[in-house]
């Protein structure tokens, strides 16, 4: 059986520059978990370990139905509910959705089984809260950082400058796709993509 790579599938979504740059994405599959507070909090930790038992069990449900896939990469959308810029936010106050593409042929009903089954082998009813989603982005400005985590707002601030300067305002949600495992991978090494939608300035 072959295994479906959708890094190669859906490319565009997984791949980035160094330098900044305008794109346009597509709809996806995703399932996703929603959530409040520091990435290295106990919230953070106890809802990612809910994600990927169900990533994990739509995936074999396809694999069953002969069509298996390689579960990709975790990505994040972050935000803040504060007139302030959102780097001056306290982190314990820094909102997210989690999320792990799936692939076109995934169903809802893959979902609500995978959930039931890892809410019974875990009796963790926080499953629960880990939804079937169909997003898209549309136009987006994004780049390649490579690097420690904390050395994000320096990318960041190269990729707001160019959007501006393309006559772009952002909207929407900050975007993180995260290509390097943090446990394998040496910090000045890790490769994230940051992406941002954006809109034309009025």
């Amino acid at each position: 059986m072959e295994k479906l790579d959708l890094t190669n599938v859906a490319a565009y979504h997984y791949k980035a520059k160094a330098q900044p740059e305008i794109v346009t994405l597509g709809k996806g599959q995703f399932v996703t978990i929603t959530g409040k507070g520091a990435p290295e909090g106990e919230e953070f930790t106890a809802k990612i370990e809910m994600l990927y038992p169900v990533a994990y069990g739509i995936k074999k449900q396809c694999k069953d139905a002969g069509m298996d896939f390689g579960v990709p990469k975790l990505e994040g959308l972050w935000w803040v509910e504060s007139e302030l810029p959102p780097l001056e936010v306290p982190r314990d106050e820094w909102h997210w959705k989690l999320m792990i593409r799936m692939p076109e042929y995934a169903t809802a009903a893959q979902h609500t089984s995978a959930v039931a089954a890892v809410q019974k082998k875990k009796g963790n009813a926080l499953v629960q809260q880990v939804k079937f989603e169909s997003i898209e982005e549309g136009t987006a400005v994004q780049v390649l950082h490579t690097g420690p985590y904390a050395t994000e707002p320096e990318t960041l601030a190269r990729m707001y400058a160019f959007a501006e300067a393309g006559g772009w305002q952002l909207t929407g949600n900050h975007h993180e796709i995260y290509l390097s495992d943090p446990f394998k991978t040496a910090p000045e090494k890790l490769r994230t993509i940051l992406r941002h939608p954006v809109l034309p300035k009025k």
